[in-house]
C-alpha cells in the first residue's frame, strides 16, 4: 500500500504565493506519474499539473505561466510552486500517484487534500 500526504496549504491574499507538497510512501518499486487536481465546492474536480516519470510536464489552461509542479525521485515527492494566486485558485489540492508497488502490483494513490484560500 502506498500513502501519499500533501502539505502547504493556507489562506493567502491575491497575488501571493504558495508551495505545495506532496510525498509518496510504502515500497515503491517504481513511480510513473504524480499530478496535482484541485477542487472547488460546488465544481468537478480538475487537473492542474502533471509530472512523468521523465519529467515531462503538464498544466491546465487556468494555471500555465502561474504553477510550475517539480519532483524529487529519491523522496517520491512532487511539488506545486504556486505564484500570482488568484480567489478562483481557491480550492482543495489533491496529490495523486502512480505506479508499481511490492509485488510489481499497480498502485494508483491520493492523498487526502490541502485547503488552498484566496482572499484579501
Amino acid at each position: 500500500q502506498v500513502l501519499v500526504v500533501e502539505a502547504g496549504g493556507g489562506l493567502v491574499q491575491p497575488g501571493e504565493s504558495l508551495r505545495l507538497s506532496c510525498a509518496a510512501s510504502g515500497i515503491i518499486l517504481r513511480m510513473n506519474a504524480m499530478r496535482w487536481y484541485r477542487q472547488a465546492p460546488g465544481k468537478q474536480r480538475e487537473l492542474v499539473a502533471s509530472i512523468s516519470s521523465d519529467d515531462t510536464t503538464n498544466y491546465g489552461d487556468s494555471v500555465k505561466g502561474r504553477f510550475t509542479i517539480s519532483r524529487d525521485n529519491a523522496q517520491h515527492s512532487i511539488y506545486l510552486q504556486m505564484n500570482s494566486l488568484q480567489p478562483e485558485d481557491t480550492a482543495a489540492y489533491y496529490c495523486n500517484a502512480e505506479g508499481l508497488h511490492s509485488a510489481f502490483r499497480r498502485f494508483n494513490s491520493w492523498g487526502q487534500g490541502t485547503q488552498v484560500t484566496v482572499s484579501s
